[in-house]
């Protein structure tokens, strides 16, 4: 302390390093959101082409369940093909949900997730998404990974035509992995144009038609059977062999309104007679996002990615391949909600710490000491963001709590200082340098006290003890790490700073003081007396 005392401008100048060190690591350190919580649980998307019949796509999925039933640290999965699949859903589509072995007999999620994906992958014809469940979904939709990206253009054959390129472009961006979109814009359809003259001359309307496909292939309810413990649906459709092939359309035949046969049997027309077959694509769906037609692109990022990385990598991309001006671009759901965040975060540290000055100089009467006593927050915010990027853990939601969490922890050691040597000049009329040098050495031993107690407290948050562990470490290596550094620089600067703010409100007061004076008393002006004639 008297060394600091003898360089006082030294140490002065390395509490201005220290702020500039900490606004250079809140620049560069990672940020993300909401950070990955092993909860034992694991999703997994699977995606055929668009023309995989419902049986073909069974057949994969079996495939896709046996792998992931064989590994060693899956308890149970349950496995499903249909609707449910994610980003637009269909018959090419499936779900397997995973449950997995007690933490104590596997590694970590992430770890297994990456197994699971090089596994999978060896699967011809079925593309495997696998993903860690986030605690908290936030808004979006779903999709076979974690992370949106939208495009929007009221012109569909441009949007279909640039999307596409956005999906290779993004694929090709490092620490992105899981990249697909949920455009299905070569599903292969049968288009059946009908003759309406030919078909007015044989009896057949359009709506005959429509009924007979929709028999053949629509799975029609026509009765229910009764039994005396159940009921049975009777459903309508051709034999499975028929429904494999388009060719097998030509061996429909559609009920005519003509006169039945002299037997009494009803007139049938085939289908093929009156109708043109004609394959085709098209899109399954056309999504929208608000009022706009939209396509979405989803993502996950590598272990070790933030999704703050991977935002900047996806809106540098997109710079780089030049959209047109029609498209508009934004992220959705959690990414959404990060980029808020990010914005808000710098309203919300500016509102605390003016908060807390407000309250300090009412409590002091002064506006400079409350200035003394944040003076030592850069250097906890420093030593949080400094403990996190040697953990490697990005700024998320948790890390801020925790930044916000040592602004009440640090401040009291100056307050501890500051109430002792304010005391100690009213009283004892002691000189700031005296006051705060005493009130430094007396009050050691309580700030060590307080500070150990909350180091201690926090450091098994910081190892990542207890269930669900993953999620609250960054709190604990913020409070630790900023706890950590902030009290090997406050009791040294905080002092320091405090003589300097004891000076300059000595000179204000002094100032003000000369100031009032030479407006209290006017100056003596002698008027000279009238001449007499």
């Amino acid at each position: 302390l008297h060394w600091s005392f003898r360089g006082k401008l030294v140490t002065l100048l390395l509490s201005f390093a220290v702020l500039g060190a900490t606004a250079y690591c809140f620049m560069v350190i990672p940020k993300g959101f909401f950070p990955t919580e092993d909860t034992g649980f694991l999703n997994a998307s699977t995606e055929a082409s668009e023309e995989t019949s419902f049986e073909q796509m069974v057949k994969y999925q079996q495939q896709v369940a046996a792998i992931v039933s064989k590994n060693k640290y899956v308890e149970a999965s349950q496995s499903s093909v249909g609707g449910g699949g994610g980003g637009g859903g269909g018959s090419n589509t499936g779900r397997v949900m995973m449950r997995l072995v007690d933490r104590e007999h596997r590694p970590h999620a992430e770890v297994i997730v990456q197994q699971l994906r090089r596994e999978l992958a060896a699967v011809p014809g079925v593309n495997t998404f696998v993903s860690l469940p986030p605690s908290i979904r936030i808004g979006g939709m779903q999709s076979k990974s974690l992370y949106q990206f939208t495009l929007q253009d009221t012109d569909l054959k441009n949007l279909y035509e640039w999307t596409p390129k956005v999906e290779a472009r993004m694929a090709q961006i490092p620490g992105l992995q899981d990249v697909t979109s949920d455009l299905r814009i070569s599903s292969p359809q049968i288009t059946v144009d009908i003759d309406r003259d030919k078909a007015r001359a044989m009896g057949v309307q359009a709506a005959d038609i429509e009924n007979t496909l929709y028999n053949a292939y629509g799975q029609r309810q026509v009765t229910t059977i009764f039994t005396a413990s159940n009921q049975y649906y009777v459903i309508l459709e051709v034999l499975p062999q028929y429904q494999r092939d388009p060719v097998a359309l030509s061996k429909l035949y559609v009920r005519s309104n003509l006169p039945p046969r002299p037997d009494g049997t009803p007139t049938l027309v085939p289908l093929d007679a009156v109708a043109r077959l004609r394959p085709d694509v098209s899109p399954v769906s056309v999504a929208h996002y608000g009022q706009l037609p939209a396509v979405t692109v989803s993502f996950n990022t590598a272990p070790g990615v933030s999704l703050g990385q991977a935002v900047d990598r996806i809106e540098e991309a997109m710079r780089e391949i030049a959209l047109p001006a029609t498209i508009t671009t934004t992220f959705v759901g959690t990414a959404q909600a990060f980029q808020e965040s990010m914005k808000n975060t710098w309203i919300l540290l500016g509102v605390a710490i003016l908060v807390i000055y407000l309250v300090l100089g009412v409590l002091y009467e002064s506006y400079i000491h409350p200035i003394t006593i944040l003076s030592g927050l850069p250097s906890a915010a420093l030593g949080a963001l400094l403990t996190l990027m040697i953990f490697g853990v990005d700024l998320n939601i948790y890390a801020i709590v925790g930044i916000l969490l040592l602004i009440g922890i640090v401040k009291k050691n100056a307050i501890m200082m500051i109430d002792f040597a304010l005391e100690a000049q009213r009283n004892e009329a002691k000189a700031p340098a005296d006051a705060i040098f005493q009130g430094a050495l007396l009050r050691f031993r309580p700030i060590m006290m307080t500070t150990l107690a909350a180091m201690f407290g926090t450091l098994p948050i910081a190892l990542g003890m207890g269930a669900g562990a993953d999620a609250r470490r960054p709190l604990g290596l913020a409070v630790v790490g900023g706890l950590i550094v902030s009290q090997l620089v406050t009791l040294y600067l905080t002092p320091v700073v405090y003589i300097y703010m004891e000076q300059m409100q000595n000179k204000m007061k002094s100032w003000r003081d000369k100031r009032r004076h030479s407006k209290a008393v006017p100056p003596v002006v002698v008027e000279p007396e009238p001449a007499h004639r």
